[in-house]
């Protein structure tokens, strides 16, 4: 049995991509087959279909870092035929086929059932990108962030883990200012619940000033690089940012007196491997934290066939919200 896969190919160290028929049998090893319905376009899909970072191991390569669909096969007890399932992270579509394609097979390990009251396409619409957007507000509560504290900085708002944490933030009760460059962005972004919206360049402090009024209780930093640096001097006393891209940069030009004189802490934010306890709450937490209203109006659908062109957009910044792949179109 064949299925339809976008297919990465390599030569003379120059990534290309075509639509082709793949037989059932050149599927990795695993559990579990899946039949995809959809997929999502993130960040690190779009680096991937450009050949950048080097984070494809081998070609030819079936790209996809996450997918939702229904369990053809399982050899594993924890799933069978019938299942509604999705998969994000665990280096799916970077060291192993991905969920750009029409079927999967991967560790049932990996899988997690479909939450109730979600359809796949909702799940794939928040993906990589909202489940990161998740973990990030989980870990900045968990060191005490609360409502009452003040305003929460959500950067690189328009994109998907920016969108996804504005519209959890807000149902949640905090005061969001949401940080773009996009000018075009800030009806939709007060759509998704933020207060106020701000230009990228009043999140940066003045050069040579370690430390500026505090104004932050909170940040879920999707950019990186001088963004990042650029949030700390305005920090409250105590508070955290959650760091979870690089969009903007993977080096960090900043002072470390805003961690030394007002304790602010940078919270690592990584959704590949987060271990399953963890993944389950933040999937339940999606469920009841997300505004599956809001998500929808975050979402455009396309086909496989327009990836290629759709993955030059993000890494271009040219994407807002979030993107599904219906693998069957």
């Amino acid at each position: 049995m064949s299925f339809r896969a976008l297919v990465l190919e390599e030569k003379d160290g120059k990534v290309s991509s075509s639509l082709q028929n793949v037989d059932e049998a050149a599927l990795p090893p695993g559990d579990v087959t899946v039949a995809v319905t959809h997929s999502t376009l993130n960040y690190k899909d779009g680096l991937i279909l450009a050949g950048l970072g080097k984070i494809v191991r081998k070609y030819p390569h079936v790209p996809g870092i996450d997918f939702a669909g229904t369990v053809e096969v399982s050899n594993d007890g924890a799933f069978k035929p019938g299942d509604r399932v999705i998969l994000t992270g665990w280096r799916v579509g970077e060291w192993t086929w991905g969920g750009y394609a029409q079927r999967a097979r991967v560790k049932a390990e990996w899988l997690i059932p479909l939450p109730s009251g979600m359809s796949p396409q909702q799940a794939m619409a928040i993906g990589t990108a909202g489940f990161t957007a998740m973990l990030a507000v989980m870990a900045l509560e968990a060191r005490g962030l609360t409502p009452e504290k003040g305003e929460v900085l959500v950067t690189g708002a328009a994109g998907g883990v920016g969108s996804v944490a504005v519209a959890i933030l807000a149902k949640r009760g905090y005061t969001v200012v949401a940080s773009s460059g996009r000018a075009d962005a800030h009806d939709y972004l007060k759509s998704l619940g933020a207060a106020s919206v701000i230009g990228r360049a009043e999140t940066v402090a003045p050069p040579g000033k370690p430390l500026i009024a505090e104004r932050w209780a909170g940040c879920v930093d999707a950019v990186g690089g001088a963004t990042l640096a650029g949030v700390l001097p305005a920090m409250k006393y105590g508070a955290s940012v959650a760091a979870c891209g690089n969009a903007g940069g993977n080096d960090v030009p900043a002072s470390v007196i805003p961690l030394l004189l007002r304790g602010v802490s940078i919270l690592g934010i990584d959704s590949a491997m987060k271990p399953m306890p963890e993944r389950r709450e933040a999937w339940a937490r999606l469920a009841r934290d997300l505004p599956l209203e809001k998500l929808d109006s975050m979402t455009s659908v396309i086909g496989l066939g327009d990836l290629p062109a759709e993955g030059q957009r993000i890494l271009k910044g040219q994407v807002r919200g979030r993107v599904v792949v219906d693998v069957t179109r």
